[in-house]
C-alpha cells in the first residue's frame, strides 16, 4: 500500500520514504521535520528534508504555516493537486501544539481581483483541540 501511494505520484520508494511515509499517515497530525528527526533518531537531518521536498514537489503531502515558525506536513487526500480549489482547514492547538487537517472543510473561495493569481491558500483555527479541552 505504502509502495504504491509513492509510485502513484512518480516518488521511488526507498526505504526512508516508506518511513517518513509510514509516519506521516500514522501520526494522524501533521508533522515537523524536527517532529520526525525526534522519531528516527539515526536519520540524517538532510535526508529527512529532502524526503518531505520530493513527497511536497510531487504533491504527497502538503505544508502547513500554523504560525509556530516551522512548517508541518501532512498527506494530502486523494486527487489532491495542492491548488486553493483543494485546501482545507487546519486547526492548531495551543496547549499540546498539535496542528490537525479539518478536510471536510474546505477554505471558501475568494473573488481575486483581476492582475492576481493565487499560488495557495491558508486558513488556520487556533484554540485547543479535543484531547486538551
Amino acid at each position: 500500500m505504502l509502495e504504491e501511494k509513492l509510485e502513484n505520484r512518480n516518488i521511488k520508494p526507498t526505504s526512508m520514504r516508506l518511513l517518513v511515509l509510514r509516519q506521516l499517515i500514522e501520526s494522524g497530525t501533521a508533522m515537523s521535520l524536527k517532529d520526525l528527526e525526534a522519531r528516527f533518531d539515526r536519520a540524517d537531518r538532510a535526508t529527512l528534508f529532502r524526503t518531505l521536498k520530493t513527497f511536497e514537489e510531487k504533491k504527497l503531502i502538503h505544508g502547513i504555516d500554523d504560525g509556530t515558525g516551522a512548517v508541518k506536513y501532512a498527506i494530502c487526500e486523494e486527487g489532491c493537486e495542492c491548488q486553493p480549489v483543494d485546501q482545507h482547514v487546519h486547526f492548531h492547538c495551543s496547549a499540546c501544539g498539535e496542528t490537525y487537517c479539518f478536510t471536510q472543510s474546505k477554505i471558501p473561495s475568494v473573488n481575486i481581483p483581476v492582475g492576481f493569481k493565487a499560488s495557495g491558500a491558508s486558513m488556520v483555527y487556533k484554540g485547543l483541540c479535543a484531547n486538551c479541552s
